[in-house]
Parts: C-alpha cells; structure tokens; sequence
C-alpha cells in the first residue's frame, strides 16, 4: 500500500528501549478533505527520514499492523499501526519553479509575396 501527500512533520528518532527505536512522519494528503496519516518507521528504517523536509511531496510505501492485547481485567482490545518501509520524493508538477520558460523562436513576415505565383496548395 502507498500513501502520497506532503510532508507535514518528521519527528525526532525515539529510542523506546535498548534494542527498538522508532520515528513518526506526518503526511497530509491531497484530497477535498485532506487526511493527515501518522506513519512510523522503525529500526534501521528511521535513517530513511533524514533527508526530508517539511512541504516535500512524497510517495511512502506503507504495512498496516495490527495486534491484539488483553488488559487485567481480562478485556481484549486491537490496535493498528501504519508501518513504513521506503519513501520516495515526487517530482513536482509543471515547470520547476524558478526555472525560465523556454523562449519559442520568432521569425520575420515575409515581405513580399507574388500574387501571380500559382498556388499549389490543395486548399
């Protein structure tokens, strides 16, 4: 599964214990009514954020866990999480901002036509 939006918070690696570390990004996507996905990326998957910034459109590829956990009290309870494993940037649409637009070539009227030449054009 994929998610695509723009980057709207990368939050600092988590060391949870001495052998798991986790890092949270934020994606909202672009949609009438935009979502704003939390995703997690775990262990040697954290360094992936590193080079993100804030607005960047971005394609994450995605797992959706889920788990069950029984309280004390002998109640069941699931929960789900959204694990990512690659993100890639998108490249933006259009013409890169700040790059000229290309100029189109302009030439000269012709400045004399022979109204006796025969037109040999079939319309």
């Amino acid at each position: 599964m994929e998610v695509i939006g723009k980057v709207k918070v990368v939050n600092p690696e988590q060391q949870v214990s001495a052998s798991f570390k986790k890092r949270e990004l934020v994606v909202t996507t672009d949609e009438q009514y935009p979502q704003h996905i939390l995703i997690e990326f775990t262990q040697d998957k954290c360094d992936l954020l590193s080079n993100y910034k804030l607005g960047e459109a971005v394609k994450v590829s995605i797992n959706l866990r889920g788990r069950e956990w029984v309280n004390p009290q002998g109640e069941t309870r699931y929960f789900n999480s959204i694990q990512g494993w690659r993100i890639e940037r998108l490249a933006p649409e259009g013409p890169a901002q700040g790059a000229p637009m290309p100029v189109a070539e302009t030439f000269a009227p012709a400045t004399s036509i022979n109204e006796d030449e025969p037109d040999d054009l079939p319309f």
